[in-house]
């Protein structure tokens, strides 16, 4: 049975478990920098089954206009559940109707993301981090 949480406090090293586990491009062998993503981002919500992390969104909002949904993963031994479902749609009740939901999609995941009820974009920019 799978749980899920919305508490922000979360251990840095469960959730580098969990972006390693996925297959996710993260700095997963960073600590330091998950617990720094993790400090600054506004909403965590958390997929548990038996004690163990096995899956995470992470956002960032202002919770009128926008939301950005920087990580969505999901250890692969526990994906095909319905649990990146769940996520997103425990994110979208936090932030309510009157905001956007937006992320930019891995190149491997741009088939998922339409059967969560995201619509592609061709309309967005991104400038790379170096690191």
């Amino acid at each position: 049975m799978i749980t899920y949480s919305d508490v922000k406090e979360q251990n840095a090293h469960d959730v580098a478990e969990v972006f390693r586990n996925s297959g996710i491009k993260r700095p997963y062998e960073d600590v330091e920098r998950i617990q720094s993503m993790i400090d600054h981002s506004d909403i965590m919500i958390t997929a548990w089954s038996d004690g163990k992390m096995v899956g995470v969104a992470r956002a960032i909002t202002d919770y009128s206009f926008c939301c950005y949904l920087s990580d969505l993963a999901v250890d692969q031994r526990y994906q095909k559940q319905g649990i990146g479902k769940e996520l997103v749609q425990l994110v979208r009740t936090k932030i309510e109707d009157q905001c956007s939901l937006i992320l930019i999609s891995a190149p491997t995941a741009v088939e998922y993301y339409p059967s969560l009820g995201f619509e592609r974009s061709d309309k967005a920019f991104l400038i790379r981090r170096d690191r």
